[in-house]
């Protein structure tokens, strides 16, 4: 018997919002046309995507403490998948230093003063009272994780919980460090070996430019807008061998520039290439 919901739902009772996670600990779509993240993931509150839910049915604007939906039928499914819980730090009102390896530990160690804090498989997540925003990679291997975001349920850790320390305030405020472009990514071929229908490199280099313009405009609903574009793109140049890293690391800087991280940018990527059967 799945034991995660039971959990999750005496979760609740001590005011965590909680969604359920995939074994990557990605969150579920928790309706069928969400399911597998096919909308393109990470709602905002006021947007919840291209669903019929009554409520965010994915990410962390799903997270909740309502046991009517943690129980619900609507959630069962992602239930019966889970193996983990996510909740909202911010909705709890805290704030998570995600220390993902020994050095963010040691840096933590030295610079940061000791909370509540819970083991990982690779560092440690100390948690401290009170919200500010999220960053990733607000230093090296270092994610603060509070509005607008979710941490992995690693139980209750150990020591007493302080306030949100100054250094932390002062990570948020600086803007992340450069991120690099991701690698190429593989599209296949025409069935047969199809020839290029670009009529000549202006057209790629046009649509690209296009899609970073889009990607730019965009002043609400980023997470979407970055999803439909990438779809866009894939779409027109996905499938003839054209695109290149240097064409995909464009797009990635556009959306990293609103915003994104790198591993939403790579989330969208893949869910934009999934829906196209790539």
């Amino acid at each position: 018997m799945n034991s995660i919901p039971t959990t999750a739902l005496g979760l609740t009772e001590g005011g965590l919002p909680v969604l359920p996670l995939r074994a990557d600990k990605r969150p579920f779509g928790n309706c069928r046309a969400c399911d597998d993240l096919a909308c393109g993931g990470r709602p905002n509150m006021r947007a919840p995507g291209p669903c019929t839910c009554p409520w965010p049915c994915h990410g962390w604007a799903a997270a909740t403490t309502d046991p009517a939906v943690v129980g619900s039928r609507q959630w069962a499914a992602a239930w019966r998948r889970a193996r983990a819980i996510g909740y909202h730090p911010g909705g709890a009102g805290v704030t998570v230093v995600d220390l993902d390896n020994a050095n963010a530990v040691a840096w933590a160690r030295e610079h940061l003063p000791p909370s509540v804090s819970v083991a990982t498989t690779r560092g440690e997540h100390w948690i401290y009272r009170g919200t500010v925003r999220s960053v990733n990679g607000a230093r090296a291997g270092v994610d603060i994780k509070s509005t607008m975001s979710y941490a992995r349920w690693l139980g209750p850790g150990t020591g007493l919980m302080a306030d949100v320390p100054a250094a932390v305030h002062e990570l948020v405020k600086v803007k992340p460090a450069a991120r690099t472009a991701p690698h190429a990514v593989a599209v296949p071929p025409l069935a047969g070996g199809g020839k290029c229908p670009h009529r000549s490199p202006v057209y790629l280099e046009r649509g690209i430019a296009m899609a970073e313009q889009q990607i730019a405009a965009a002043t609400s609903r980023v997470h979407a807008a970055v999803y439909r574009t990438f779809l866009a793109v894939l779409s027109a140049h996905g499938r003839c061998g054209c695109l290149t890293e240097a064409h995909i690391g464009r797009l990635f800087t556009a959306a990293q520039a609103k915003g994104e991280s790198p591993r939403h940018c790579t989330d969208a990527w893949t869910n934009a290439s999934a829906a196209l059967g790539m």
